[in-house]
């Protein structure tokens, strides 16, 4: 029985990223324990519900950056996707479009970006910083246009709905209230955890990131698995637009500044590479959290701005430090025993 247990731990062990995600968590639950006897009110029930409201949307653009890095690249335009997401549909819906409609015509428009970004990386072979550093400053500037450079009006009682499915409603499960959009964050991680696990292009956005040569030649489109990439990537970044807009009801030129550090982070601290083909949308759950958290925690804890700043810019920074030890090690003992 023991043998048997090892051996479903080892198997456990061996799945590609599983370690990092280990570790982090036992990481995440330390912080939660300091947490919790710093303040009293960490764990009340309110301010869990609204935690978990919290790390939803950083889960989300986590998710999108996530895509994009084990492909071996980079989304700098995320946050700015973010910004156009929020004006382009609060700017039509104050315009009198309904929220359906609305909806439609700004996911069209945040693809069409992800399509944009993936031809330019993997057809033009623009590197991915400078090919999404543009986009994203395209993207900021459509966001500031739509409207004449302006924040737009409340987007109305007719938009009720669309502020309540994105972002104040709430559903019960078993005596549980659980914001929609904690729901809307879970329902995309079990989508494209699924596409990324257990899918041929799951499959192909791995094999990229590891070798993109080897990938090519093993007849793999690389130009339409790294497209894919960012299309989700604006996807998710247009669902977080729309929980932008609904929080306030709004749209406002700002939204989503800083977002492209999110993303990085939550996904970065969940133990996915930054040098591509390594990482598992489960850590990206434990970043997201860990992000959170602190900021959570540390504004419990009376830490000014300043101080939550660096306190998360170090661990990403350990993060990706130890990643890079890691496959530094891994690759050195690859070629001793060559």
């Amino acid at each position: 029985m023991n043998t048997e247990k090892r051996g479903v731990l080892g198997r456990i062990l061996a799945i590609r990223g599983m370690p990092q995600v280990i570790t982090v968590t036992i990481g995440l639950v330390i912080i939660i324990a300091v947490f919790s006897m710093l303040s009293e009110n960490f764990l009340s029930e309110r301010n869990l519900r609204n935690l978990l409201r919290q790390i939803s949307p950083i889960l989300i653009i986590g998710i999108a950056q996530s895509f994009v890095l084990i492909t071996g690249n980079i989304d700098l335009s995320i946050g700015s996707v973010v910004g156009m997401s929020c004006m382009i549909s609060a700017t039509l819906m104050t315009k009198g479009v309904s929220p359906i409609g609305a909806s439609v015509i700004t996911l069209v428009c945040c693809l069409g970006i992800g399509v944009v970004n993936g031809q330019l990386v993997a057809r033009c072979g623009l590197p991915p910083f400078i090919a999404t550093l543009g986009t994203m400053t395209i993207a900021r500037g459509i966001a500031q246009i739509v409207n004449n450079n302006r924040n737009t009006d409340s987007i109305g009682e007719g938009a009720r709905a669309f502020r309540n499915l994105f972002y104040y409603g709430e559903q019960q499960f078993f005596g549980l209230r659980v914001f929609n959009t904690v729901l809307i964050a879970i329902l995309l991680w079990i989508i494209f955890n699924f596409i990324l696990s257990y899918t041929k292009t799951g499959r192909h956005i791995y094999a990229v990131g590891s070798n993109i040569e080897a990938a090519r030649m093993s007849g793999v489109n690389v130009s339409a698995t790294v497209t894919v990439a960012y299309v989700v990537s604006s996807f998710c970044a247009c669902v977080v637009g729309f929980i932008t807009c609904a929080t306030g009801g709004i749209g406002t030129m700002d939204s989503g500044n800083m977002y492209e550090l999110y993303a990085v982070a939550s996904s970065v601290i969940g133990g996915v590479s930054t040098l591509g083909g390594q990482g598992l949308l489960l850590g990206t759950i434990v970043g997201a959290s860990i992000w959170s958290v602190l900021q959570n925690g540390l504004v419990l804890a009376g830490a000014p701005v300043a101080i939550r700043n660096i306190a998360v810019g170090i661990i990403v920074v350990i993060s990706v430090l130890l990643d890079i030890i890691v496959r530094r090690g891994k690759w050195m003992k690859k070629k001793q025993s060559a």
